[in-house]
């Protein structure tokens, strides 16, 4: 069993969704913000999950106001700018927190499986990404930099 059934978060409408049915996926988790430098990246990843969707891969996206403060509306204002904006499909679950003492348990599991630079478990930035492999194992974590589209030789690989 993937660890992600171990795990529920909320989606924008403020309903909690266990993570079980994305397990036998391939995943890729992101902390997003609708006001940051790499929010661009919303094309990117919903190109990914279009082109890949039908062949088990999910993308589970985490709005987060850590950084910068640069994802300060509440869950009906972010919902409309990501689908506005860059047409976004996959599940956008509620704001969270991925580090500290309030940081969403799933990222907490996350950054333990795959800690950053140096070894460092902490999210520096918008747009880090978690790669689940189906088996649940956590594969790579990819910098708020790489853009969706350099991942797809690493997703391919997991389909």
């Amino acid at each position: 069993m993937s660890f992600l059934a171990e795990y529920s978060a909320p989606d924008l409408a403020g309903e909690e969704h266990s993570l079980e049915g994305y397990e036998g996926k391939v995943v890729l988790v992101v902390n997003t913000a609708s006001k940051c430098g790499f929010t661009p990246q919303y094309k990117g990843l919903e190109a990914l999950y279009q082109k890949y969707k039908d062949k088990g891969f999910e993308i589970l996206g985490f709005p987060c106001n850590q950084f910068g403060k640069q994802e300060p509306g509440d869950s009906e204002e972010i919902g409309g700018f990501c689908e506005r904006n860059f047409g976004v499909t996959f599940p956008l679950f509620a704001k969270v927190e991925v580090n500290g003492d309030n940081a969403h348990p799933l990222f907490s599991h996350l950054k333990q499986q795959a800690p950053g630079v140096f070894g460092t478990e902490s999210i520096k930035w918008n747009f880090t990404k978690f790669l689940v492999g189906r088996d649940g194992k956590v594969v790579k974590r990819f910098a708020p930099k790489d853009k969706p589209e350099s991942l797809e030789s690493a997703i391919e690989a997991l389909l």
